[in-house]
């Protein structure tokens, strides 16, 4: 650790300290706010980055929580700031809230580098919030520590506990079977969302908080505390105190995201059972921190990382409120052990082995050990082939086992509305090994990559009693979902990638322990059907979504922008005080 900041050394000083009229007129414009010397002479300005909106339910406690932040501030001797950002509204951003991840990350980066912010806690949860933050959080540099929002309550309908989207996609299912009514299905609807807070199943949201803590960018335990609890009051001050020391001690994200902390982050996501989302805001947060992480590295963590966190969807029973009890994420970084390098540096200035040193797992149920798994090998496999040359991703713990070794003839939609016609025809002639395929979903083709990749099961097979079947796609899928699903075929089908040459009747094969996905065709035959493949038109003209469709990256790649990464052109300067 490098010596004490002195208080002429802080960022913000460039902003007050100086005796000429432009600092002139920065300190006198916080006192027309009502501030004072008092406030920021030798104190550490520290930016709360606040996700909160009305239309964001899993942040929607987040107004709060950021004032918890600013009292350990104080209590710490800073001066906080709060700063709202993007809110990446899950349910409600359309087309899709991937879309927007990397203009959020740009937009934390900016509002750091351009205000007189020495440290930041980052206030989000859901989804892309959490890789956005960190992504626009390590590209400025500045010391940062996260503040997960936290799951929501476990759902409930007459006496069952519900979790989010699991049991949605479940339900749905049964009704357009024609097994539930009307009255079940508005049951369900009123009981599976009774608090603020993220998604309860060890959907994206949880995995991305998990794998912020896994990554020593969280207080220990702060990714698993549920939403509502008391305790995530206490840990938003905590957060606030432990910002100003780490702006003191000089603690910079490259300090914490090595390529030892990654690893480990990416063998915490394998033992949660993650959502195949990891994969892609993984490999975008590693390479922002300077850290090549690849598909492959992922798969071969994967390899010999077992499930052990039994939470739905990859789990039967239990959802985040008993992974909570059970002992959070610490108990289960204590059961990985060796697994583990618990020598690196987390934001608490310690070592990852000292933050966990008092851990105790309370139930072997929900977090087991390693000598009794939830599935022998990590949550998530990387599949390559000819249908796949940069990879595709498949969730083998929460599929059918018999889908793992699987040929079966394409059924192809080139469109969601096409896809939509085909599942909803009763008669529409299929069998179980049919593979349903949706292409054009891709970060190019959705556009955004929009969680489509859980394709509904066909009616024509739900009215056989029957409820998985291989689906193919270059779209994601939520990480509540479950089933035979492949996703993030790279290249996607809009940019010439070999699913957009597929037609219906073709053979698609998948062997997960082999690690392979292909289609029965010939180099000869792809090569002769490229030659009449028309590109589509492209989606956007003009705005944010003609920049994102100019410099989105592919699936394999974090599907960040070309721009952001941090290997290119020069590092930004300060900006200029004039």
């Amino acid at each position: 650790m490098t010596d004490r900041k002195r208080p002429e050394d802080l960022r913000s000083a460039r902003w007050f300290a100086p005796d000429d009229l432009r600092s002139m007129g920065h300190r006198s414009r916080a006192m027309q706010m009502g501030l004072d010397g008092a406030d920021w002479e030798g104190k550490p300005v520290i930016a709360v980055i606040n996700t909160w909106s009305d239309l964001s339910p899993c942040h929607h406690h987040l107004r709060d929580r950021a004032e918890f932040v600013k009292k350990g501030v104080y209590q710490a001797g800073g001066m906080p700031v709060e700063m709202p950002v993007h809110s990446f509204s899950e349910q409600f951003l359309k087309p899709t809230s991937m879309l927007y991840r990397n203009m959020g990350a740009l937009e934390v980066e900016e509002t750091l580098r351009s205000h007189p912010i020495d440290g930041v806690v980052l206030l989000g949860g859901c989804d892309k919030s959490t890789p956005a933050l960190v992504m626009g959080a390590v590209s400025m540099g500045l010391p940062f520590i996260f503040l997960p929002a936290g799951a929501m309550l476990r759902g409930n309908y007459a006496g069952e506990k519900l979790g989010s989207g699991t049991d949605v996609w479940k339900y749905w299912d049964e009704r357009r079977a024609g097994t539930i009514g009307k009255e079940q299905w508005d049951g369900v609807q009123g009981g599976i969302a009774r608090s603020y807070g993220t998604c309860m199943t060890m959907g994206t949201a949880s995995t991305m908080m998990s794998i912020a803590e896994g990554w020593g960018l969280t207080l220990p335990g702060a990714s698993s505390i549920p939403a509502p609890d008391a305790g995530h009051k206490r840990m938003s001050a905590a957060c606030g105190r432990r910002i100003v020391d780490m702006v003191w001690e000089d603690l910079t994200p490259d300090k914490i995201m090595t390529w030892e902390s990654t690893k480990n982050a990416v063998t915490v996501a394998m033992a949660t059972g993650c959502s195949t989302n990891a994969i892609i805001h993984l490999i975008a947060m590693a390479r922002r921190a300077g850290v090549p992480l690849t598909l492959e590295h992922l798969d071969e963590i994967g390899h010999t990382t077992p499930v052990l966190a039994n939470l739905r969807p990859s789990g039967k029973e239990y959802l985040m409120e008993d992974f909570f009890y059970a002992g959070g994420l610490p108990a289960l970084m204590k059961e990985l052990g060796g697994k583990l390098d618990l020598s690196v540096t987390t934001v608490t200035g310690r070592s990852l082995g000292e933050d966990i040193e008092g851990a105790q797992n309370y139930n072997d149920d929900v977090i087991r050990p390693l000598s009794n798994p939830v599935y022998h090998e990590g949550s998530l496999a990387v599949l390559k082939g000819n249908l796949a040359p940069d990879g595709a991703v498949i969730k083998p713990a929460a599929m059918d086992a018999k889908f793992q070794k699987h040929s079966g003839p394409a059924i192809v939609a080139d469109s969601y509305a096409q896809l939509k016609e085909i599942i909803n025809d009763e008669n529409y002639p299929m069998t179980p090994d049919s593979v349903m395929v949706l292409r054009n979903a891709g970060p190019q083709g959705g556009p955004g990559m929009p969680e489509w990749g859980m394709i509904p099961m066909p009616k024509a097979l739900l009215k056989q009693g029957y409820r998985d079947m291989l689906r193919l796609s270059d779209a994601r899928m939520s990480g509540t979902s479950y089933g035979a699903c492949i996703l993030h075929v790279a290249p996607e089908a809009f940019v010439g990638g070999p699913l957009a040459l597929i037609q219906t009747g073709d053979i698609i094969e998948i062997d997960v322990p082999n690690r392979t996905l292909n289609v029965r065709l010939s180099d000869e035959e792809l090569a002769k059907r490229r030659e009449t493949w028309v590109q589509p038109e492209p989606r956007f003209e003009r705005g944010y979504g003609y920049m994102f469709s100019k410099h989105v990256e592919q699936a394999d790649k974090g599907c960040d922008f070309d721009f952001l990464r941090t290997e290119f052109g020069a590092p930004v300067p300060e900006p200029e005080i004039n």
